[in-house]
């Protein structure tokens, strides 16, 4: 129900793949992976829908940075068992490479029986495009840090249309 990030700096070879970070099981979280060359997240919103958003180019060989932004659009109605919609977008080396709506988010908490792993998705797979434990591969996973303070999240396309909008 807040604006985070996840980012991840990887040096990748040129058959990485795998889980960098996953939250929860089969009965909802979030996974943020690479397979077939491209990044993904998805958001599995209580086992019921898999929300994917997958990069429109290859993660590059080499050291790179890659992030995951969620922002919300809207507010959280828990009455109705929903959290904070919002936006996803994937950045490779700070360039955005893929970006969807994620029309629910868990209302509460992620799995009570799942938690955080990072390298790989241990008991319940997240999502439906892989099998678990799907550990990284291919490469050195340096570090992941989740960020849930927002600031590095920045709509570009709002801040040149205000900059606009001043002149």
């Amino acid at each position: 129900n807040r604006p985070h990030s996840i980012t991840a700096r990887v040096d990748v070879e040129d058959d990485a793949e795998g889980v960098l970070l996953s939250h929860g099981g089969l009965t909802g979280g979030y996974t943020f992976f690479i397979q077939d060359r491209r990044l993904h997240y998805v958001y599995n919103f209580v086992g019921e829908r898999e929300f994917h958003i997958e990069s429109g180019v290859e993660v590059p060989v080499g050291p790179s940075e890659l992030r995951f932004e969620f922002e919300p659009t809207g507010a959280p109605d828990l009455a109705g068992g929903k959290g904070a919609p919002g936006r996803g977008r994937l950045f490779i080396d700070g360039e955005l490479v893929a970006q969807s709506d994620i029309a629910a988010t868990m209302p509460l908490v992620i799995s009570l029986g799942e938690g955080l792993t990072c390298g790989r998705d241990d008991n319940s797979a997240v999502s439906t495009m892989y099998r678990a434990p799907f550990a990284f591969r291919g490469g050195t996973l340096r570090e992941v840090v989740v960020d849930v303070s927002g600031e590095h999240l920045h709509d570009e396309q709002a801040e040149r249309k205000a900059a606009m909008a001043r002149q």
